[in-house]
């Protein structure tokens, strides 16, 4: 374990602690990995105190933690109740591909119709990390680095506000993309091939090229909705 003074790193329960970020960015970040990874299954308590607990932190960091869970949807406090993890639903699911696909399909286009090389080479170096994570079958890293891929897009379109909106709609739906990579192998070829398509789209500057591309892309989720609650019905919200 390296010395604080050095303000390096020390040790949070399993959490590797940096000095250069604060403690609950850093405990939202790898709670919300383990909600997305299904480490913390949909339904879970999640108890202020326990958590403080078990990372050797205060309250205070835990609780702006899952104010940060709460407001990408990820966990409901329910007043005298308690706090739990969502369980997911498929009409929000349904609804946040729809909202993503309006917002996404028109900045692809408009990144397809300015893109640079710099661009397109930054995409090809992601695509080429996620074959590398898709080898290992590591699905947290491969959706990581979807999740990149499309920030890219939003970046260089400069339309923040409307990366930050996907970001939020997007959490419904990691999930259920997550078990659907872990259960369904075939999935990474797919995904690559749909960012392959992408990018082919860019390298043409073909605007309609890309808003069709990236409108199959974001269709994808519905082929495995289906599987995966057949598989994990306690996941899903019951009145559905």
């Amino acid at each position: 374990m390296k010395s604080k003074s050095k303000k390096t790193s020390t040790t949070m329960s399993d959490i590797q602690l940096s000095y250069y970020q604060s403690t609950s960015d850093q405990l939202f970040e790898h709670l919300r990995d383990e909600i997305v990874n299904m480490a913390i299954e949909p339904g879970s308590t999640m108890s202020e105190n326990k958590l403080a607990a078990k990372y050797g932190v205060s309250r205070t960091p835990v609780r702006e933690t899952i104010a940060k869970l709460a407001a990408l949807g990820f966990v409901e406090v329910r007043p005298q109740r308690g706090t739990f993890v969502s369980k997911l639903s498929i009409s929000k699911i349904i609804e946040a591909r729809f909202i993503r696909e309006a917002l996404e399909v028109a900045i692809v286009a408009l990144c397809a119709e300015k893109a640079t090389d710099e661009l397109i080479l930054e995409c090809e170096q992601l695509i080429e990390k996620q074959r590398l994570a898709a080898s290992k079958m590591d699905a947290l890293s491969f959706q990581q680095l979807d999740d990149a891929f499309h920030q890219t897009f939003a970046d260089f379109a400069q339309y923040q506000r409307a990366a930050s909106l996907i970001q939020y709609e997007k959490a419904h739906m990691d999930r259920v993309r997550n078990l659907g990579l872990k259960e369904s192998g075939g999935q990474y070829q797919s995904v690559l091939e749909q960012h392959v398509a992408i990018v082919d789209a860019l390298k043409a500057r073909d605007p309609e090229l890309a808003r069709a591309a990236m409108s199959s892309h974001l269709h994808l989720i519905l082929q495995v909705i289906d599987s995966v609650k057949a598989r994990h019905p306690e996941f899903f919200e019951e009145l559905e």
